[in-house]
């Protein structure tokens, strides 16, 4: 059974929330070298501690930061390990463009060979728990990420000269930083995974097989990798693992169902439980829930941060009933489907869309369990 005594809990969110312009223009001051570094972590804080009200206002029982101290949800955290980039498509900002529409695939440049050298999140975890008495969460990237990204051509391409070097540097670099997690405290931490939901979209499979990967081995690989992580995580902390088609400026990277991933994704990766998008039809219908083992527990993301459109919570509920005919409805919680900025420019809609979605999840889990 879901606890509310520890996650997931029936309303969560994935962790990025709208940056305030104050914030953003604060951001640009900075780049340009018109304040210090101080002067912007003023400017975080402040905005932080509003992000902290606002989850506690709408009836959460756990916080994130809103990711406010990072441009993009993964540059934050593989800056850190190394000379690494994968927030650009041929020198341009990926995401932009319409939206609604698919975008290009950022690519990871890899550089230096992949080191964990300090705490990357342990003082946005202490900040948070300073400010709130909510749990606190934890959002961190996927460890397949960069592979997904640019493929071995990639890990070769300069900092190394054999792949499985670049596994084991991945493998010990997270695991330091869940270790340094869990002794600060950090009891909650989301893998934001980029890989896994989008091998059932053909577009996706015809790319990897442009550059030489056969998306089905992939899979295997990656399952092997994050497991290697997992086996020797901190046993305090709960983990769960967001599955995500692309969330920037409205648009998206992948389309398809779980269908082609879901045995192996279910089954033979060990975390203990999914934060699965299901905001539009793109993402295929619940079938392939009835392969989520007992013990294992699953988010819906069914409210969507791409559009302003709100959803109706008649029609939600109806939609976690129709998931339910697939796995247990005591083993379900709801959410959005992804972040509302998993960039900094953020998604096209306003704070106070935003404050309703999240109301909105609150109020759905409360009406469907009789808690949040």
């Amino acid at each position: 059974m879901l606890s509310e005594a520890k996650p997931p809990f029936r309303a969560e969110h994935i962790g990025s929330l709208l940056r305030p312009q104050m914030l953003l223009e604060r951001r640009a001051q900075f780049a340009r070298g018109e304040i210090d570094r101080a002067a912007l972590t003023d400017a975080e804080d402040a905005a932080i501690e509003d992000a902290l009200v606002l989850q506690e206002r709408v009836g959460l029982k756990f916080a994130t930061d809103g990711e406010f101290r990072r441009r993009s949800y993964h540059s934050f955290f593989y800056r850190k390990l190394g000379d690494i980039s994968i927030d650009t498509v041929d020198g341009a900002d990926a995401g932009t463009g319409p939206a609604g529409q698919r975008a290009a695939q950022p690519v990871a440049v890899i550089r230096s060979r992949v080191r964990w050298t300090e705490p990357i999140n342990v003082p946005d975890f202490r900040f948070i728990r300073s400010k709130t008495g909510l749990l606190p969460k934890i959002t961190i990237p996927g460890p397949c990420a960069l592979h997904f990204r640019g493929g071995d051509a990639a890990v070769l391409a300069s900092a190394y000269d054999d792949v499985a070097e670049f596994w084991d540097d991945i493998v010990v670099a997270f695991g330091k930083e869940l270790d340094a997690l869990a002794a600060a405290g950090c009891r909650y931490v989301q893998i934001d995974e980029t890989a896994f939901a989008k091998f059932g979209d053909p577009d996706v499979q015809a790319q990897l097989k442009a550059r030489g990967d056969d998306w089905s081995v992939l899979i295997d690989q990656y399952v092997a990798v994050t497991n290697r992580i997992l086996k020797n995580a901190p046993a305090e902390m709960q983990l769960g693992m967001h599955l995500c088609r692309g969330n920037r400026g409205g648009q998206w990277h992948a389309e398809g169902s779980y269908d082609a991933v879901a045995e192996r994704l279910f089954n033979a990766l060990n975390i203990q439980f999914y934060f699965l998008e299901y905001d539009t039809p793109r993402a295929g219908t619940f079938t392939p829930l009835r392969l989520v083992p007992r013990h294992k527990k699953v988010v819906l993301g069914l409210v969507s941060t791409k559009t302003p459109a709100m959803e109706s919570r008649d029609d939600l509920r109806r939609r976690v009933d129709e998931a339910g005919r697939h796995i247990e409805l005591d083993r379900l919680a709801v959410s959005p489907q992804c972040g509302f900025a998993s960039v900094d420019t953020g998604n096209p809609i306003t704070p106070e869309i935003q404050e309703q979605k999240l109301r909105l999840v609150v109020e759905l889990a409360r009406d469907i369990w009789g808690e949040a």
